[in-house]
C-alpha cells in the first residue's frame, strides 16, 4: 500500500496529517517532547541516547529492552524539586520501581510513595529512608502494615474503616503513633480513561466526601487518638492535562478541612493533591511543566484557604509518570512486515503487550520511529504490533514509518518509562525485558532480562 493510499484511508487517525503531506525528513525527525533529552540521530542515521547508539545497546543487551536515560530522569527530579522547593515531592513508585531508580530519586531529594509490600521491600532494600516514604493502597494487609510500622514509614494513607481499625490495633500493640492521611474521594471526573480516573464516586479508592465517610473517618481517628491525623489526600486520576480538576478537588478537600476544624477544633497541617500529571505520548499532547503546575496548584490552594479562613497547609504532590515516563524508550527489532492491500501495514516487533499493556488496556496512544537508520523512503502509515497470540496485541496503533521498514530494523517507542515494565507480564510465557540505564555514553544493566529458566523455576508441578 502506497503512502497516498494509506493517507486517504487513515488521515483522521489521531488527527494527524495525511501521509502524502509527510516527507522522509518528517519520518526521520525526533520530536523533542517525546524523547529523553539526550536522544539524537547520529551521522549514520541511528538513534543515540547519551552518546550511545541503539545498535550498540541492542548488540549488548538484546531486544526488546527498556532504555533509561539516567541524566534525563535525574533532571526531571530536579525540575520538580526546584519547582516545589517548600513542598514534598513524592515519586509514585507504582509508575516504575527498581533499586537503582529508588537510589536515583533519593539522591535527588525526592520522597517515595509505595502501595504494596513488594514496593516497600524494594525501597527498603535500596536504602530509601523510611521516614521519607508514604504507603498507599486500598487493601493493605496486616503483614504489610506491620512491616511499615516496624520500618518507621513516614506516613500511611488510610483508605477504609477496616484499615483504620487494623492500623489502630497494630499501633497500640507496638506503642507507636503513626502519621496518617485520609484519602478522600472528591467526586471529580478527570478527563482520562475510566480505569485511571480515581476520584469519581463509583470506584474502590478512598472515603466518599459526598456521603460523609471522609469526615467520619477523620473524626474516628481524632476521637480515638491512637493514630496521628496529619491531613487529607486526594488523587483525581492519571494522564491529566487539565488543571481544572485539581481546582475543584482542592476546593472540596479544603472545605472538609474547615469542617473538621469547626467540629473538632483541629486544623490539619498537611494536604496532598496527588499526582496524575500528563506527559507527551504523541505530538498532539501538550503537558504542563513542573513550574506551571507549581504556580497553578499554589494559587488554587492559597485561594481556597483564604476562602475557608484556613492556614495554608504543607503541600505534597506525587508525580510518577511525569518523572520516569519520558526518560525511557523501548527498543524493539522488527520481525515481519505484512501489507494488507487497501487496509493497513502491520510491522511486527519482538515484544508487545507483555512489555506494554497500556495500548490494549487503556487504548493508549504511542509514537514510534525507525531507530537503527535514517531512510529516504516515502512515509507509510503502519501499525506496530507484537508477537503475542492476541488481535489486540498492539504497541502503536498508527504511526508513519518509512516504506522500506523491514525485518532486522530497530524500532524505538518513546514514553514507556511509566506503567510498562511495572505492568509487564509473562503472557504466552514470554520473559520480561531488561532495563538498561545509559549515562555519558555508558550503559549498565539495572534490571536483568528474565530467562526461560526463571519461568520454569516457578513451575513446581
Amino acid at each position: 500500500m502506497r503512502a497516498h493510499e494509506a493517507g486517504a484511508l487513515h488521515a483522521d487517525i489521531n488527527n494527524r496529517e495525511p501521509a502524502w503531506l509527510r516527507t522522509p525528513e518528517d519520518v526521520n525527525a525526533l520530536t523533542p517532547a517525546l524523547w529523553p533529552r539526550s536522544v539524537t540521530r547520529g551521522a549514520d542515521g541511528a538513534v543515540a541516547v547519551a552518546g550511545l547508539s541503539v545498535q550498540d545497546i541492542a548488540a549488548e543487551f538484546g531486544t526488546p529492552v527498556y532504555v533509561l536515560d539516567e541524566a534525563d530522569l535525574r533532571s526531571r527530579c530536579r525540575d520538580f524539586r526546584a519547582s516545589f522547593p517548600t513542598e514534598d515531592v513524592f515519586y509514585a513508585g507504582k509508575a516504575f520501581l527498581c533499586r537503582a531508580v529508588v537510589r536515583m530519586i533519593a539522591e535527588e531529594g525526592l520522597h517515595l510513595d509505595v502501595c504494596t509490600g513488594g514496593e516497600l521491600a524494594t525501597a527498603l532494600s535500596a536504602g530509601m529512608p523510611p521516614e521519607r516514604m508514604g504507603f498507599h493502597g486500598n487493601n493493605k494487609s496486616v503483614s504489610e502494615l506491620s512491616r511499615a510500622l516496624d520500618a518507621g514509614v513516614g506516613r500511611i494513607i488510610v483508605d477504609s474503616f477496616t484499615e483504620i481499625d487494623r492500623l489502630t490495633t497494630l499501633a497500640r500493640e507496638r506503642g507507636v503513633r503513626p502519621r496518617v492521611l485520609v484519602r478522600v474521594t472528591v467526586g471529580v471526573e478527570a478527563h482520562t480513561h475510566e480505569f485511571i480516573a480515581t476520584a469519581h464516586e463509583d470506584q474502590k479508592f478512598g472515603f466518599s466526601l459526598a456521603g460523609g465517610a471522609a469526615a467520619n473517618a477523620a473524626f474516628k481517628i481524632l476521637d480515638e487518638g491512637v493514630l496521628e491525623l496529619r491531613g487529607l489526600h486526594s488523587h483525581i486520576g492519571s494522564q491529566i492535562f487539565d488543571a481544572n480538576g485539581f481546582e475543584v478537588s482542592a476546593r472540596r478537600v479544603l472545605a472538609l478541612q474547615a469542617q473538621i476544624r469547626d467540629a473538632r477544633g483541629v486544623e490539619l497541617p498537611e494536604l496532598d493533591l496527588g499526582g496524575g500529571f500528563g506527559i507527551a505520548y504523541t505530538s498532539q499532547d501538550d503537558p504542563a511543566t513542573p513550574q506551571d503546575l507549581a504556580k497553578r496548584l499554589r494559587k488554587i490552594v492559597d485561594s481556597e484557604c483564604a476562602a475557608e479562613n484556613l492556614a495554608v497547609p504543607h503541600l505534597s504532590i506525587e508525580p510518577g509518570r511525569a518523572i520516569v515516563g519520558p526518560a525511557v524508550f523501548t527498543l524493539y527489532e522488527v520481525g515481519t512486515v505484512k501489507e494488507l492491500d487497501g487496509i493497513r501495514t502491520f510491522v511486527s516487533v519482538d515484544g508487545g503487550m507483555s512489555d506494554n499493556i497500556r495500548t490494549a488496556l487503556y487504548d493508549a496512544s504511542y509514537s514510534a520511529t525507525l531507530a537503527s537508520r535514517a531512510s529516504t523512503a516515502q512515509p507509510l502509515l503502519a501499525r506496530v504490533v507484537g508477537k503475542h497470540c492476541e488481535s489486540g496485541d498492539i504497541v502503536v496503533k498508527d504511526e508513519f514509518l518509512p516504506a522500506d521498514v523491514q525485518a532486522g530494523d530497530l524500532v524505538a517507542v518513546p514514553g514507556t518509562g511509566a506503567y510498562c515494565r511495572s505492568m509487564a507480564s509473562n503472557y504466552n510465557h514470554v520473559p520480561r525485558p531488561p532495563v538498561v540505564a545509559v549515562r555519558d555514553g555508558q550503559a549498565r544493566l539495572i534490571v536483568r532480562r528474565e530467562t526461560e529458566e526463571d519461568l520454569l523455576a516457578l513451575d513446581v508441578g
